[in-house]
């Protein structure tokens, strides 16, 4: 390009960039051509303009320069326009949005020398934030929020690429704390979108009070796909407003204290419910004492089996009722001695039968009088001793001789007739049969000694003594004397009574009895066609045989219930 640059100097003015002349006569012929100015540069001189000067004339000279006229002319770039230095700048956006931003994270700002700036979204061109920690996915990201007042520098001082560099405060958007009061502290703090939460990481450097807070406006959340792990070398409290869930996927183990003193304990307090579920095996293990103190009620469901063994003793105190119900068998293996005291009554019900056996005695006792069970007999020892017959548990029993027998009428469709006995079991009609309308409403009862009948012949004491059978209101039913059978007769009544039987006199005397233990003879059972005893009892099987009589299960609840009454 410079060789095909022509310098020149003239004294015309009019050869100017764009204007083109001819060259001629120059020695070169190749010079001799068409040129077109591309720069000129006018150097005038008129010395008669100043003081003192004279005698010469105004001069002008054109240095300027030319390229043949058949080529293009490219004027030289000028250089581009350059920032110097940084400027301060206010984000801007839409009138009510707080963040404005592009897909890249770019803002628009407004200079403070634009004054024809509108201050919106239209503001200026995107321009990049810095941050500070940018990846390929990753990294630490900030975007400038409305109003903020950021610091705009331009690369390489290009006005087309402006980065923003940073953020200050100012007047208006005033720091986290209050300075200077809070200058040991270091916060990370963010403000709720359209609101006035935040959130919060902050150091505290203060000597002695360091201190790192994190305040989460709403939730929070933390992931750790491996290992975590916390250590608190002083206390770790914990304040939960509401609901707590730990799920824990293996296994669990929490230790508390490491020293068997005060101070390394574990206290629970649940201010309402717990409910605890282990789906498999579960152990507890106290090494000292354990108390559990309930002040309601107590219930413990084991849907098998259950083992409790105390090395030591073990008490159970109860202060109202102790109920225990077992549908199975009930087995109870003592190695030394069983005592046991009740301050009120003791009662047993046994469907069954009751099987006492010991390898040495079983003694009854009440008061001085007791009855003793050996393998050599029985001895009973007392004042008095009383034999009776019929009553029930709960009912008052009253002595033999010369006391009172108490006992319940059985609640029956009796079959036998009523009226004044005989001594021998059976009323003035031997029939037996009463009219069908009293039929239902009859009540029977006869009062037999236990044993065979053979038994009275060898308590001849009880031969002719005098008796009698009242009723609830001292009414004499029957009364004689003991026949040599020792048969009493059967009483019938329409309703269900008390009943009373007194035998002997006033006084008697305590004779040594020789039992016997003579089976029941056929002559023994020849009372009413029928032995004493329920199965043979005449009466009861006319009774049994009516639609009407009740079952066993039925009398039994019947006498038990006016018994507990």
């Amino acid at each position: 390009h410079d060789t095909e640059t022509a310098t020149c100097i003239s004294n015309s003015p009019e050869l100017c960039p764009g204007k083109r002349f001819t060259l001629t006569g120059h020695p070169s012929e190749r010079l001799n051509r068409e040129w077109q100015v591309v720069s000129s540069v006018l150097a005038g001189d008129q010395p008669q303009a100043l003081h003192g000067s004279g005698g010469q004339g105004t001069t002008l000279d054109n240095h300027f320069e030319a390229i043949p006229a058949d080529r293009t002319w490219r004027v030289p770039p000028q250089p581009k326009p350059s920032v110097d230095g940084p400027q301060s700048a206010i984000v801007t956006g839409p009138a009510g949005e707080e963040i404005f931003c592009d897909e890249h994270g770019r803002v628009r700002v407004r200079f403070h020398w634009d004054r024809y700036c509108p201050g919106n979204e239209d503001s200026s061109c995107w321009v990049r934030v810095s941050q500070a920690w940018a990846g390929a996915g990753f990294g630490n990201l900030a975007i400038p929020r409305v109003g903020q007042e950021v610091i705009v520098d331009f690369l390489n001082g290009d006005p087309d690429q402006p980065i923003i560099m940073g953020r200050t405060y100012h007047q208006d958007n005033r720091s986290p704390g209050s300075l200077p009061g809070t200058k040991t502290q270091m916060t990370i703090r963010s403000k709720t979108y359209k609101g006035s939460g935040f959130n919060e990481l902050r150091f505290e450097d203060a000597t002695d009070q360091e201190q790192v807070y994190i305040h989460a406006q709403k939730d929070m959340d933390t992931e750790v796909l491996n290992d975590r792990s916390t250590k608190v070398r002083h206390d770790h409290t914990e304040s939960i407003g509401n609901n707590q869930r730990i799920t824990v996927t293996t296994g669990q183990t929490v230790s508390v204290g490491t020293k068997k003193e005060g101070g390394h304990d574990q206290t629970i307090t649940v201010a309402n419910n717990r409910s605890i579920t282990v789906r498999n095996d579960q152990t507890l293990k106290v090494t000292n004492d354990r108390m559990a103190g309930i002040s309601h009620d107590d219930g413990l469901y084991v849907k098998n089996d259950r083992r409790v063994t105390v090395g030591g003793k073990q008490e159970h105190t109860t202060t109202g009722d102790h109920i225990s119900l077992v549908k199975g068998t009930h087995s109870l293996e003592v190695k030394g001695d069983l005592a046991r005291k009740v301050s009120g009554a003791l009662g047993i019900k046994v469907r069954n039968e009751i099987v006492l056996e010991s390898g040495g005695k079983i003694t009854l006792k009440v008061g001085s009088s007791f009855v003793v069970i050996h393998a050599g007999g029985v001895d009973i020892v007392g004042p008095k001793i009383n034999l009776n017959s019929g009553g029930s548990p709960g009912t008052p029993v009253g002595t033999l001789l010369p006391g009172v027998l108490e006992a319940l009428m059985d609640e029956d469709n009796g079959q036998d007739s009523g009226g004044e006995g005989t001594g021998d079991g059976r009323g003035p009609d031997d029939s037996g049969e009463p009219d069908d309308e009293n039929k239902a409403n009859l009540q029977s009862l006869r009062f037999a000694f236990p044993g065979a009948d053979s038994s009275v012949k060898t308590m001849s004491w009880l031969i002719g003594q005098p008796y009698k059978i009242s009723d609830s209101k001292g009414n004499v039913l029957v009364s004689g004397t003991i026949e040599q059978s020792g048969r009493l007769p059967r009483v019938m009544l329409d309703e269900p009574d008390e009943l009373t039987l007194m035998m002997g006199s006033e006084e008697w005397e305590v004779e040594d009895l020789a039992l016997g233990n003579d089976d029941t003879s056929s002559d023994d059972a020849a009372y009413d066609d029928e032995g004493y005893d329920l199965v043979n009892d005449p009466y009861y099987g006319k009774l049994e045989q009516d639609e009407q009589w009740p079952s066993d299960a039925d009398i039994n609840e019947l006498l038990n219930n006016y018994a507990e009454g």
